[in-house]
């Protein structure tokens, strides 16, 4: 492979915690054969930052992203990237001449001039490419992911993710999507998994007919199954005191174990191409959460708020329980931040709202109720008990928490450039920089 003709696959597998997956591969290597020879490819652990409220992966990606520490870069919330002004390895690869793609990159903005592709995540308030597919795909998904709590998608957004399964689902995969639909019931946590694997399709699809230099692509669902289920992972279940009740999930199923399996399909596509190398990276990891902790999201934002009497300019939800407030003037902001703040459940101490970030003429909120929410669960305004089950959706029992270490997992063109071990997730930015002849001063 030529310096002129050089590719990067960056596969972003957010959060998974390879520890235990090989727990997984010890008991069953021939189930997660991708997995089990991926694990001697030599990995590495990333670190990252140490306080636990900055063990976010909307921080790390964007350190990744950036080759900065979150002391450097400073965006803390997802989606702060967009007029953060810190300068990208996307913008930064193509000022070098590089053609390059993204695939749902985490907390990434567009910046690119003339992007191969670009569609963004469904929380960053960021443009797609100005192709038909990546802007009805982004507005699709971005509709689907954040109404899930209340399972809902419109049918103008099922429509486009039908049209883009039709255009981009590889037929090996029909299989898969046809189980995946089948099982959505039963097994909520296929949708997550239906989405990763279209992710897939899609990048697969976008790489091979626009081959840019350098790409990524960001897949979810592992995280996201990890917060929700953990405690049903096979390993897991045995070192635990903790269980998630049975009407949650029953006993003897392991999400997990699912999406490993589909995972272990993605990785053997990417790690078997011959025409670039692939970096594979979790950001940080995750492991199990020392107890039962519930997780709502509030069902219509923008009502709750009115409902409140909170002057605002918009609302935008962000993943799971947070909400970004803009207001016309710092003023509504601290009275809207005086209201939520004084918001109790009856008979309770606990504040409905217990982070809320001032910005000036913004609140990114988070609704950190930790308790499970009743029909006697009712919350004061003013003289008056409203009932707050009516209010939120239940999305999950918190299964899994955030840790600093990671990993990273390298094809041989690219692993001279890897970092030493346990070095910060921003060196795996930098080490992508180098292997283009950039400067990581760049």
């Amino acid at each position: 492979m030529t310096a002129s003709r050089k590719r990067l696959i960056l596969l972003e597998l957010n959060e998974i915690n390879f520890d235990v997956v090989a727990n997984y591969i010890r008991a069953e290597p021939s189930r997660f054969p991708s997995l089990n020879r991926l694990l001697t490819k030599s990995p590495i652990r990333t670190s990252c930052e140490k306080r636990y409220e900055e063990l976010e992966p909307w921080i790390q990606w964007a350190s990744v992203h950036t080759g900065m520490t979150y002391a450097e870069h400073g965006v803390f919330r997802l989606g702060d990237m967009v007029g953060a002004g810190v300068p990208q390895l996307f913008e930064q690869l193509e000022h070098a001449g590089y053609a390059v793609g993204a695939v749902s990159a985490m907390n990434a903005v567009n910046r690119l001039e003339n992007p191969a592709y670009f569609i963004p995540d469904p929380w960053t308030q960021t443009p797609a490419d100005s192709s038909w597919w990546s802007r009805s795909l982004s507005q699709a998904i971005s509709q689907a992911v954040n109404d899930n709590a209340q399972c809902r998608i419109t049918p103008k957004s099922l429509l486009q993710i039908l049209l883009g399964l039709m255009r981009f689902a590889q037929l090996k995969h029909y299989s898969t999507y046809f189980s995946m639909v089948a099982n959505c019931r039963r097994k909520p946590w296929c949708k997550a998994m239906l989405l990763d694997l279209l992710l897939h399709d899609v990048h697969w699809h976008l790489f091979e007919d626009k081959q840019p230099h350098f790409s990524t692509l960001f897949l979810n669902a592992g995280a996201h199954i990890q917060h929700h289920y953990f405690l049903n992972s096979a390993p897991i279940r045995k070192e635990s005191q903790h269980k998630n009740p049975s009407w949650y999930v029953p006993e003897n199923e392991d999400p997990l174990a699912d999406v490993l399996e589909l995972y272990d399909v993605i990785i053997g596509e990417y790690f078997s191409r011959t025409d670039c190398e692939v970096m594979l990276a979790t950001g940080l990891a995750q492991k199990p959460y020392d107890r039962l902790k519930f997780y709502y999201r509030l069902n219509n934002h923008a009502q709750f708020l009115q409902e409140l009497g909170i002057s605002f300019k918009a609302v935008f939800p962000r993943m799971t329980r947070d909400f970004l407030i803009e207001f016309a003037n710092q003023q509504h902001a601290h009275v809207a931040q005086e209201a939520l703040s004084n918001l109790r459940v009856v008979g309770e101490n606990t504040p409905l709202f217990g982070a809320i970030d001032n910005r000036g003429d913004s609140l990114f909120v988070t609704l950190s109720y930790p308790n499970e929410i009743t029909p006697e669960t009712h919350y004061e305004l003013g003289d008056r008990r409203y009932a707050l089950l009516p209010k939120v959706s239940f999305v999950a029992i918190k299964n899994g928490m955030h840790q600093e270490q990671g990993f990273a997992f390298f094809t041989p063109g690219i692993a001279s450039y890897a970092p030493a071990n346990l070095s910060h997730v921003a060196q795996l930015g930098n080490a992508i920089k180098s292997f283009f002849g950039l400067s990581v001063s760049q």
